[in-house]
């Protein structure tokens, strides 16, 4: 009887031992991308062990076999802006251009695109850290009428761009939610590498006026921002992104007005 026990013992304590060894093995099965490891194949009991080529992941974010770049991706981006400038942007636009008709004033957004490079480098489990670098286009457009009411039929009107163009530099945090699907945000510095302001006036649906305006000695060097989205990487190396851009500082070196830029985009990435 004594045996029996003792046996029994033996036998629920070896089913506890192997059930906590199983839930052990189970965890940081996922790399920093949120992607399953794959799992070593079985070998015979008593079987010497076999040397093979590395097998190589079905997943885009599988580790390299060089252990300095391991997990590492580079890639480039691409797609459309669609900027504003929120604050006092007609104040903005009319003190830089002298562009100021006293009839009503709209604002628009303006399209632009963007473009650059990226490095993903994983910090660990479903978690990256992607500096990159690109080229960005911002601005507004406003459109006034011009306050001749005699000459209303004519349909006059002014229409001011500003035209801005920075060079990018987010640094940005990527947390995997699931294989694929991750969120982003992080901080971003833009350096302007051209600030112009177009005013133009036609009548009829012609355009009887165009002039470029040269504003970039009145505008900040560096623009700070805050950007977040989110995106999907497929296994291909392909993936998609949707974010927004919230300047922190004003346009106006001189802090005559305040004004921001604010840039929302959407475009397509490809890692490799």
């Amino acid at each position: 009887m004594k045996i029996s026990r003792l046996s029994g013992g033996l036998a629920v304590a070896c089913l506890f031992i192997s059930a906590v060894a199983t839930t052990a093995s189970a965890q940081g099965t996922r790399d920093a991308y949120g992607n399953p490891k794959a799992a070593p194949s079985p070998r015979p009991m008593g079987s010497a062990p076999r040397r093979s080529a590395p097998a190589r992941s079905q997943s885009v974010y599988s580790a390299p076999s060089n252990p300095n770049t391991a997990g590492v991706r580079f890639g480039f981006r691409a797609g459309l802006n669609v900027a504003d400038v929120q604050g006092n942007a007609v104040k903005t636009f009319t003190n830089l251009a002298g562009y100021a008709p006293s009839g009503a004033i709209t604002k628009e957004m303006r399209p632009g695109f963007y473009a650059g490079v990226y490095a993903t480098l994983p910090i660990g489990p479903s978690f990256a850290i992607e500096p990159g670098i690109g080229y960005s286009e911002k601005g507004t457009v406003l459109k006034g009428i011009l306050p001749f009411p005699a000459l209303d039929f004519l349909n006059t009107q002014v229409t001011g761009t500003a035209r801005l163009a920075y060079v990018d530099v987010p640094v940005l945090a990527k947390v995997f939610i699931t294989p694929g699907f991750y969120l982003y945000a992080g901080p971003q510095a833009s350096f302007l590498v051209s600030g112009k302001a177009r005013v133009q006036a036609g009548a009829l649906g012609f355009t009887a006026y165009k002039q470029d305006f040269d504003v970039s000695g009145q505008l900040r060097k560096v623009d700070f921002a805050a950007v977040g989205g989110l995106g999907y990487q497929f296994e291909n190396g392909l993936g998609l992104s949707a974010g927004y851009d919230y300047s922190l500082t004003s346009l106006d070196k001189n802090n005559n007005f305040n004004a921001q830029n604010r840039v929302i985009k959407a475009g397509l990435n490809y890692s490799f």
